[in-house]
C-alpha cells in the first residue's frame, strides 16, 4: 500500500452480552482511540438484528443546564467545560439538580424581565410626553378652567406651515413645545363654544391628538418622576443580576463537574448507536489504530462475556467498508492537511499527497507572489496566526512568505522598490545588477512557467503511475490517459516538437511518431480492455468493438484537448508574476504625485493593498492549480478521516 503518511488502521469486531454493553463502550470510550461504525454493514445478512437506538438519558440534564445559562448569557462556560470521567459523589439525582438549577436561574429572570417590562413602559411614556417638555404650564391648572378646551398633540411640518392662512381667526394658533424632523409637538386651546370649529381646522391640517389625562403638575415634574421610576427598577434589576452572578458563581464548580461528567457519559453512550442487538447479546465494530490493538485488548479482556477479533484494514473485505484515515505528516508540511482535508482525505489505499501539495503550492505561491519584504512580512503575518490562534492557515503562510522572499531576492524586489539589492548582487555576488528583471523578460517569463507547468504535470503523472502498479491497476497504471501511455505521448509531442524546434534537429521521424505518439494513443483507446487483460479479468473483451473503439476514441481526443488546455493554464503563473509588478509600477506612479508624509503614507497604504489582494488571488489560483491540473491525474480523495471518540475535549 502506497501511503506515505497514513497509519495503519485494523477494524475491531465485538460481541458480548447486552447487560456489558454500558461497560464496553465506557472502556472504549475512554481509551480515546475507537472510531465507531455502523455494525449492521459488516454483515452481509442482517436479519434477526436490530439497531440500539435507546434514547440518551444524559441529553435531557445536560440541555437543561446549558439553556439555563444561554438565557444568563453565560453560554461561554459551557463550551469551554472538558468531558471528564470523575463523577459528582454528592449527587445522587443530576435531572433533579439540573432542574433545580435551571428553575432558581428561571425565577431570578422572571424577576427581572418584570422589571425590564416597567422599564419599558416607563421608556415609551417618556417619549409619549416628553414632545411637550417646552410647555411651561401646570395640566392641574388648565383642567379647572370651564370655559376652555385645550388639545394635546403633533402637527406636519406642512400643516405648520399653513397656519399662516388662519391669521383672521384668533383661535387658530398653535404653541409648539419640541420638533422632530417632520412633525411640531404641542397644544392649541379655543373656547368651548368655538373649540368644534378650531378642531374641525386642525383635523384638515393634520393634527394627531395626544391624550395627556392622569398627568398632573407640570411636564418637567412628571418627567422627573418617570426617571426617579425607572432608576428605581434598573436599581432592582441589577440587584438581580447580581443574585444571578452570586448564585453562578456558588454552583459553578459543582456544575462544571457534573456537567463534565455527564458530557462523557453522554459521549460514551452515543458509541450505543453504532451497535446492534441480536436476542440478549450485542455487536460493536470500529476502527483503531494497529499500533494501540494492545491498549484495547487490555481493557476489554476486563469484561465478562466479551468476545473480540481484529482484522487488517488492507485486506480486500475489509477496504469494502473504506478504512477511515489518520494522516501523520511531519511537522513542515503538516498544516497543508487543511488543503488535502478541503478536497477530499485519501483512501486507506491512496497516496497521501501532503508533501505533494506542499511542495508544489509553495513553490508556484513564491513565483507569483515573488516580494522579499512582502514575502517576510506575510511569513510573519502566518506565524503569528499559527502561534497565537493555532490556524493551519498560518502556518501555510509562513512557509509560503518564505518562498515569497526567496522569489523575490531573485527578482531584486523589496515592497515593490525594483533595485533596493542591486548593491547585494554587486558587491556580494559581482553581479552588474539583478539576476531576472520581470517587466524586461516577459516572454522569458511566460515561457519558463509552461515549462514549469509541463514538468508539474510530468510529475503528477510518475506519481499516478506508482500509485496505480503499486495498487495494481494496470488499466490507469498502464495504459490510461495519465499512465505510461500517456506519460509517453505527453512527453513526446511536448519533447520531440520542441527540441525540434529549439534544436533544428530532425527529431519527430516516421519511427518517433509510430512508436511515441501512435501507439500511445492506440494503447489509450484499447486501455480497458488491455487493462482488464493485464489484470486477469475474465470479462475483458468488449461486446462490441466497433462501438468501443468509437467510443474511447472520443475519450481520448477529449484527452488530448486537455493536455493542451493544462498546459496552457500554468501561463497564469507567469501572469501573476507581471500582474504582481504591474501593481507596485501602479502604486509607485501614484506616490510619485505626493512628496513626505503623502509619499511613505502611499507607498505604505498600496503595498497593504497589494499583500491582501494579491495575496489571495496568488493562494486561490495556486490551490486551482494544484486542485484540478494536478490531483485530477492520480488523487481520488475519496476517503474519510479517522476520528476516534476521545474523552477530554471540549463539550
Amino acid at each position: 500500500m502506497v501511503s506515505l503518511a497514513v497509519i495503519k488502521i485494523k477494524v475491531l469486531n465485538i460481541i458480548g452480552r447486552m447487560y456489558e454493553l454500558d461497560r464496553v463502550t465506557a472502556a472504549l470510550g475512554t481509551s480515546s482511540v475507537f472510531h465507531p461504525d455502523n455494525a449492521l454493514s459488516f454483515y452481509s445478512d442482517p436479519s434477526g438484528f436490530s439497531p440500539v437506538n435507546d434514547a440518551d438519558p444524559y441529553a435531557k440534564a445536560m440541555s437543561t443546564m446549558s439553556d439555563a445559562l444561554r438565557t444568563v448569557g453565560k453560554a461561554g462556560e459551557v463550551s469551554g467545560i472538558r468531558s471528564s470521567t470523575k463523577a459528582v459523589p454528592s449527587i445522587k439525582d443530576y435531572q433533579a439538580w439540573a432542574d433545580s438549577f435551571a428553575s432558581a436561574i428561571a425565577e431570578k429572570i422572571k424577576t427581572r424581565q418584570g422589571f425590564e417590562q416597567k422599564i419599558q413602559s416607563l421608556n415609551a411614556e417618556q417619549k409619549r410626553v416628553g414632545h411637550f417638555a417646552g410647555l411651561e404650564i401646570d395640566l392641574d391648572e388648565l383642567r379647572r378652567c370651564k370655559f376652555i378646551k385645550i388639545r394635546f398633540g403633533s402637527l406636519p411640518e406642512g400643516g405648520f406651515e399653513q397656519l399662516s392662512e388662519y391669521t383672521q381667526n384668533p383661535y387658530v394658533v398653535f404653541f409648539p413645545a419640541t420638533r422632530d424632523d417632520t412633525h411640531y409637538w404641542g397644544m392649541y386651546c379655543a373656547p368651548i363654544d368655538k373649540i368644534d370649529e378650531v378642531d374641525k381646522v386642525f383635523s384638515s391640517l393634520f393634527f394627531e391628538q395626544v391624550s395627556l389625562e392622569g398627568l398632573s403638575g407640570t411636564v418637567e415634574s412628571y418627567l422627573k418622576g418617570i426617571d426617579e421610576k425607572r432608576g428605581q427598577l434598573l436599581k432592582q434589576a441589577q440587584d438581580i443580576d447580581a443574585q444571578i452572578d452570586a448564585y453562578w458563581q456558588k454552583e459553578q464548580p459543582v456544575f462544571k463537574r457534573l456537567y463534565a461528567w455527564l458530557a462523557y457519559k453522554s459521549i460514551c453512550f452515543g458509541i450505543r448507536r453504532y451497535a446492534a442487538r441480536y436476542g440478549g447479546n450485542f455487536i460493536l465494530t470500529g476502527w483503531i489504530a494497529a499500533d494501540k490493538e494492545k491498549a484495547v485488548t487490555a481493557r476489554l479482556d476486563r469484561m465478562e462475556t466479551v468476545r473480540y477479533a481484529f482484522d487488517d484494514a488492507a485486506d480486500p473485505e475489509v477496504l469494502l467498508h473504506a478504512p477511515p484515515v489518520k494522516l501523520t505528516n511531519k511537522a513542515l508540511v503538516r498544516p497543508y492537511e487543511f488543503f488535502v482535508e478541503v478536497y477530499g482525505v485519501p483512501s486507506y489505499t491512496e497516496m497521501d499527497p501532503t508533501a505533494f501539495l506542499a511542495f508544489t503550492y509553495t513553490l508556484l505561491f513564491g513565483i507569483m507572489f515573488a516580494d522579499f519584504g512582502q514575502g517576510l512580512l506575510v511569513a510573519l503575518i502566518g506565524w503569528l496566526l499559527w502561534k497565537k490562534k493555532k490556524m493551519r492557515l498560518g502556518g501555510i503562510m509562513v512557509h509560503c512568505g518564505i518562498s515569497s522572499a526567496v522569489f523575490g531576492f531573485l527578482f531584486g524586489s523589496v515592497f515593490g522598490f525594483e533595485h533596493a539589492l542591486d548593491p547585494v548582487f554587486k558587491h556580494v555576488f559581482g553581479l552588474p545588477h539583478k539576476p531576472i528583471d520581470v517587466m524586461e523578460s516577459t516572454s522569458t517569463i511566460i515561457v519558463a512557467a509552461v515549462c514549469l507547468g509541463i514538468f508539474l504535470v510530468l510529475l503528477s503523472m510518475l506519481t499516478n503511475i506508482v500509485c496505480c502498479l503499486h495498487r495494481k491497476q494496470y488499466t490507469n497504471g498502464i495504459f490510461g490517459p495519465n499512465g505510461i501511455a500517456g506519460f509517453v505521448f505527453y512527453g513526446s509531442v511536448i519533447f520531440g516538437f520542441g527540441a525540434q524546434m529549439v534544436t533544428g534537429a530532425h527529431i519527430v521521424t516516421a519511427p518517433f511518431v509510430i512508436l511515441c505518439i501512435v501507439l500511445p494513443l492506440v494503447a489509450m483507446i484499447l486501455r480497458e480492455a488491455l487493462g482488464g487483460l493485464a489484470e486477469g479479468k475474465p470479462d475483458w473483451k468488449p461486446e462490441s468493438w466497433g462501438s468501443f473503439v468509437m467510443q474511447n476514441f472520443f475519450e481520448v481526443f477529449a484527452f488530448v484537448l486537455s493536455y493542451l488546455t493544462n498546459t496552457i493554464s500554468f501561463i497564469r503563473t507567469g501572469a501573476f508574476v507581471l500582474v504582481h509588478a504591474g501593481m507596485m509600477i501602479v502604486i509607485f506612479s501614484l506616490a510619485g504625485m505626493a512628496t513626505g508624509v503623502g509619499y511613505i503614507l502611499i507607498i505604505a497604504v498600496g503595498n497593504a493593498f497589494v499583500i491582501a489582494l494579491e495575496g489571495l488571488l496568488s493562494g486561490v489560483q495556486c490551490l486551482r492549480l494544484d486542485f484540478y491540473e494536478m490531483f485530477s491525474r492520480f488523487y481520488d480523495g475519496s476517503g474519510r478521516l479517522y476520528t476516534p471518540v476521545v474523552i477530554g475535549q471540549e463539550s
